[in-house]
């Protein structure tokens, strides 16, 4: 029997709420529509995490990280239960096939677990497995393009049990590089000024690592995660003025560091991250036939760093821009506009989940 991974790619219209367990914080987003069909971001909040809380993906310490997230849920004032939450890529094996159109649903199911054992190097029986139809099959007439989506079952269950712990009921687990492209893709379409099969390069800039997706309209092209992220800059704050890290963690979010922080901190760590941004782009561009892209976007909790596009697009010599998931939403009263604006940039993957119960 085929074992669901919750839905990963189906239609959801129920309520959701997206939340977004991170390396270093846990981010909430709960979105809906008004009358005339626009999107509301009707809740949204984040909590820090301590550190050792998630190693590697992994939840650690399961008691600490459900506290933080029952304390985000009344901190934020989400209504919603029903939770979608997601899985990094690293946990996910993905591939696409080619299936024979026609079959039934059983018989797709069937045959897809089947194609299933040559690509997962587990026993089913320790495997969520979940698949979608992608549509007609471009290289073969009558034939349909499948993806197929696997994780460790404890994986799945680590997720499940959290949110559960928390008082949620778990409906969709997703994957976190899809989440932030659904969340970019909204954002994409939007541009007037971006033709048709534009490039854009997406990336997002995390506690730990910063992961790269160049997308053509709904493809990935290319993708690819580095060992550099927003954790470093808070190092170099402990180094220079002694701080704890959690004490240069605070300091560095509340934009409550000394006056000479720009100059001997923030300036060298917004090169290094330029050029790993940099030397990104060209692995893009020596692995493809591709030279050039249309846009770079910058999402993540260092994406709005001082003067940072302008960097990247002085050294890449493309545009470049903030990812704010909520542009063109409407905000209800109580949600900080000045803060909101501010921290858009890392609550795209979260946005992207909340967004599920609208994908079609």
């Amino acid at each position: 029997m085929l074992i669901s991974l919750r839905s990963l790619f189906s239609q959801q219209p129920a309520a959701l709420v997206g939340l977004d367990i991170g390396a270093s914080s846990v981010k909430l987003v709960e979105l809906g529509r008004d009358k005339d069909n626009n999107l509301v971001l009707e809740a949204c909040g984040v909590l820090p995490l301590a550190s050792g809380c998630i190693k590697d993906g992994n939840i650690e310490l399961f008691d600490e990280v459900a506290d933080v997230v029952r304390s985000l849920i009344k901190m934020t004032g989400a209504k919603t239960k029903n939770v979608v939450m997601a899985l990094p890529p690293s946990s996910v094996i993905t591939k696409k096939i080619v299936l024979p159109g026609g079959m039934s649903d059983a018989e797709l199911e069937m045959q897809v677990e089947s194609e299933a054992n040559q690509y997962i190097p587990f026993p089913l029986d320790e495997v969520s497995l979940d698949f979608c139809i992608l549509g007609p099959s471009a290289g073969s007439q009558g034939d349909i393009d499948v993806l197929i989506a696997a994780s460790r079952r404890e994986k799945v269950q680590d997720l499940q049990g959290l949110a559960e712990a928390a008082g949620l009921k778990p409906v969709v687990v997703d994957v976190k590089s899809y989440a932030s492209r659904l969340a970019a893709s909204r954002l994409i379409a939007d541009m007037p000024d971006l033709a048709a099969d534009s490039i854009v390069a997406l990336f997002e800039v995390g506690s730990l690592t910063t992961s790269m997706q160049v997308i053509r309209n709904d493809e990935v092209l290319y993708d690819r995660d580095q060992a550099f992220g927003g954790a470093q800059l808070t190092q170099l704050i402990v180094l220079q003025y002694g701080f704890s890290y959690e004490e240069a963690e605070t300091k560095k979010c509340r934009g409550e560091l000394p006056a000479d922080f720009e100059a001997t901190v923030l300036k060298p760590f917004i090169e290094s991250l330029v050029q790993e941004i940099s030397r990104a782009l060209q692995f893009f561009f020596t692995s493809t036939t591709h030279n050039k892209v249309d846009l770079v976007m910058l999402a993540g909790g260092s994406a709005a760093l001082t003067n940072l596009t302008a960097s990247v697009t002085k050294q890449s010599g493309f545009p470049c821009m903030i990812a704010n998931p909520f542009k063109g939403m409407h905000i209800v009263e109580g949600i900080g506009q000045k803060k909101l604006l501010r921290d858009a940039p890392s609550y795209l993957t979260a946005c992207g989940l909340a967004l599920r119960r609208f994908s079609k």
